[in-house]
């Protein structure tokens, strides 16, 4: 056997009548479309239930997969000590699991464990499934700080393992959609929030999973998405079948929108590898960018991949500008990878004898040195987008009245204590979050009597 179904599914705590106190009938779409698919996977008796969940235990850089032979759960948080789960774990699903995504080279397995009682992301599919079934094992899946391709991969190592024990296996995609639909809602409002909740419900009532994997994280984070990571995992599952897919419901009376989609296999459909066509994608654009670099980036890039391969620092060629050669300046190397930052390292002031050997310099240190990442692997490098931003004289301002943080960025200082942050940066629309911002990484507290200095900067990309 594999897996015969996969499941979109919301997770608000208040879906069920003892906490939502009434507030459930609200969600009555939501309510009648989770139990549907309660009652086919009642129907269909698998052997493993795969949940994919945002509220596991989270790594910036590893999927953790619960490890042992059972976990309980209860809804204390939400007010309730007598509403509470208990599920046993196929720990030979998990061990084969495992093993496939090492083969992958996917960081993922049963290591770290903080928290083992069941989150609530895991406990309200079981809540509806348990009305109509329980005789099932479950295989908890978190989330993680990873690509989205990557957690696309790890999907396909599901699929494998079902197919590898024989296992007639389920898949629940835990997940909420954004988190900002309403000023009235608890984390406000986004004009993003209603954009991601109708490209995300569009993607999956076509069951057309590229779209998933295509999103900018700036506009997720914006967005205030919970689960589209789960989904993903649930989709990399599905590479390669031929699905009916049907969006069930959506509602987002709370301000969160929730979803309930329904995937029934078919069979093959070897033109249904997503991974494929995103990275294709990926690839094309990533030549395009490549191929329209200016000098200043691409000694950027040349500095970083040939210190990777080669553990050595390159002489500075001899067609740059002349300015590159004879000018000096504070520099600063941002790295971004999938969409993400992947090391940023700078100099406020110059500390070498010309701009070129400053940018040498700190892309090294982005690549290797930044204490937020670990070091670029050789396998990143052709995947890697740079900016270089070269720091005018810095300039003393005695009030945010004199910043722009559009074209100024700020430095604040107190003794030895300082912090920078760029001007120009997504997020940043006021002084006081610029100023605030600093202040946090200088570890300086806002009523400390403090320094202010602006300047202005150059951006290569």
């Amino acid at each position: 056997m594999s897996i015969i179904s996969a499941y979109i599914v919301p997770h608000p705590p208040l879906i069920i009548p003892k906490v939502g106190n009434g507030q459930e009938i609200k969600i009555a779409k939501t309510v009648k479309a989770y139990n549907k698919i309660a009652e086919e996977i009642g129907k269909i008796k698998p052997e493993t239930i795969i949940i994919t969940t945002p509220h596991s235990i989270m790594y910036s850089d590893y999927i953790h997969v619960s490890p042992g032979n059972k976990a309980k759960g209860d809804f204390r948080e939400f007010g309730r000590f007598d509403i509470s789960f208990e599920a046993e774990y196929d720990q030979d699903f998990v061990k084969n699991l495992s093993s496939s995504a090492e083969i992958e080279g996917i960081p993922a397995g049963t290591l770290g464990e903080k928290r083992k009682s069941l989150d609530h992301g895991t406990m309200i599919p079981l809540y509806f499934i348990n009305k109509y079934y329980t005789d099932y094992k479950i295989v908890r899946i978190s989330i993680s700080g990873l690509s989205p391709v990557e957690h696309y991969n790890f999907g396909k190592c599901i699929a494998k393992t079902a197919e590898e024990t024989g296992k007639k296996t389920v898949i629940i995609a835990s997940g909420d959609l954004s988190h900002m639909l309403k000023d009235e809602g608890p984390y406000g409002y986004a004009e993003e929030g209603p954009m991601f909740d109708k490209e995300v419900t569009s993607a999956v009532s076509k069951g057309d999973f590229l779209p998933l994997l295509t999103f900018d994280e700036e506009f997720c984070e914006n967005a205030g998405e919970c689960g589209l990571r789960s989904f993903i995992i649930m989709a990399g599952a599905l590479d390669k079948k031929a699905v009916s897919s049907e969006l069930l419901s959506y509602e987002g009376p709370f301000g969160v929108g929730y979803a309930v989609a329904s995937f029934e296999i078919k069979g093959n459909d070897e033109n249904r590898r997503f991974a494929d066509m995103f990275n294709k994608k990926e690839e094309e654009r990533l030549k395009h960018i490549m191929s329209n670099e200016d000098e200043y980036v691409r000694l950027a890039r040349s500095s970083l991949e040939n210190y990777v391969l080669n553990q050595n620092k390159i002489n500075i060629p001899e067609d740059l500008p002349v300015e590159m050669y004879q000018n000096q300046a504070g520099v600063f190397v941002s790295l971004k990878l999938n969409g993400q930052l992947r090391g940023c390292i700078g100099t406020i002031i110059p500390t070498t004898d010309s701009i070129a050997n400053e940018i040498i310099q700190n892309a090294i240190s982005s690549g290797l040195e930044d204490p937020r990442f670990s070091p670029v692997t050789k396998k990143e490098l052709n995947k890697i987008e740079y900016s270089v931003d070269i720091l005018g004289e810095k300039e003393a301002i005695s009030s945010t009245n004199e910043l722009d943080p559009k074209k100024y960025g700020v430095i604040v200082s107190k003794g030895r204590k300082s912090g920078l942050l760029l001007p120009n940066l997504e997020g940043i629309d006021t002084p006081e979050q610029q100023v605030s911002i600093a202040l946090k990484k200088a570890g300086i507290n806002s009523n400390e009597n403090y320094r202010m200095e602006r300047f202005e900067v150059v951006r290569h990309k």
